[in-house]
C-alpha cells in the first residue's frame, strides 16, 4: 500500500531561477555590458590622476621618468682598434725571443745586453722543440727533459750564488731562462742527429761534443756577465755548466 505526499509548489523568483515562470519563458533577457571602472573626475583637486598604459604614447621629454638610453657611446667603445696584441698580454715578444736566440747563434761574441730582461716564453719554445726533434727519433722524453731543465736550472743557481757568496744578485728566473736559451745548441744537435747513422757512433760523439762546448761557453758567459761575484769563479761555473749540456747531449745520441 503506497503513502501519497502532498508537495507544495516552488515559486522561483523572475530574477535567478534555473527555470523561468510559465510567463516569462517567452522574454529574452537583455545582455549587460562587462563591468568597467569608473574614470576619476576631471577636477584637479583629485588625489590619484588617471595613469595611461598606451605604449604608443610614451613621453618624449627628457624629463620624464627613467630618462631616454643612448647607444652612441656603446657603439664607439666596442670598437677593438685600441685593444693590445694576444701575445703582448700574455707576455710573449717574438722579437725579443728572435733577438736573444740570435744572440747565441755566435758563441764567441754572446750579447748579454739582451739577456738582461729575462723570460720563460723562449726557453719553452726551445724546450718543445727538443722535445719534438726526440720524438721524430723515436724518443719520448717529455717529461724527462723537463725534470732536467727544472733540476739544472736549480743546480747552477745554488752553485753560482754558493761561489758568489754575498756579492751574488742572480735569482732562479733569470737562471732559467740562461739555461734554457743556452739549449738552442742542444736542439740543434737533436735536429742534426736525424740525419746521422745510428751505427757511426764516432761523428756522433765529435758532432755532440762540439756543441756542448758550444753552449757551456755561452752559457757561462751570460752568468758572468749577468749577475755580479762570478768573475773570478768562472772556472767552476763553467764546469757546472758543462755538465748540465753533457746530459741533455747523452739523452740525444744514445
Amino acid at each position: 500500500m503506497t503513502k501519497e505526499f502532498s508537495v507544495p509548489p516552488v515559486v522561483f523568483r523572475s530574477g535567478g531561477g534555473v527555470n523561468p515562470p510559465a510567463g516569462n519563458v517567452n522574454q529574452r533577457r537583455v545582455p549587460t555590458a562587462p563591468f568597467q571602472p569608473s574614470r576619476p573626475p576631471s577636477s584637479s583637486s583629485s588625489a590619484i590622476p588617471f595613469m595611461s598604459f598606451d605604449i604608443g604614447s610614451a613621453p618624449s621629454s627628457s624629463g620624464s621618468f627613467g630618462g631616454t638610453i643612448s647607444t652612441s657611446g656603446a657603439s664607439g667603445s666596442a670598437s677593438f682598434d685600441d685593444e693590445e696584441p694576444l701575445l703582448d698580454e700574455l707576455g710573449i715578444h717574438p722579437g725579443q725571443i728572435w733577438h736573444k736566440t740570435k744572440s747565441i747563434l755566435n758563441p764567441f761574441r754572446v750579447n748579454p745586453t739582451a739577456h738582461k730582461d729575462s723570460d720563460l716564453s723562449g726557453p719553452i719554445f726551445l724546450y718543445l722543440s727538443l722535445c719534438l726533434f726526440q720524438l721524430l727519433a723515436g724518443k719520448i722524453q717529455f717529461g724527462v727533459i723537463l725534470g732536467w731543465i727544472v733540476v739544472s736550472s736549480i743546480f747552477l743557481y745554488i752553485v753560482f750564488n754558493m761561489l758568489a757568496g754575498r756579492n751574488g744578485n742572480l735569482d732562479l728566473h733569470t737562471c732559467t731562462s740562461v739555461v734554457g736559451y743556452c739549449m738552442l745548441p742542444v736542439v740543434i744537435l737533436s735536429a742534426a742527429s736525424l740525419f746521422i747513422p745510428q751505427g757511426s757512433s764516432v761523428p756522433r760523439y765529435a758532432l755532440a761534443g762540439v756543441f756542448v762546448v758550444w753552449a757551456t761557453r755561452a752559457c757561462t758567459n751570460l752568468m758572468v756577465t749577468l749577475a755580479d761575484g762570478g768573475e773570478e769563479h768562472r772556472g767552476l761555473i763553467a764546469y757546472a755548466c758543462f755538465l748540465i749540456y753533457t746530459l741533455f747531449s747523452l739523452l740525444v745520441i744514445f
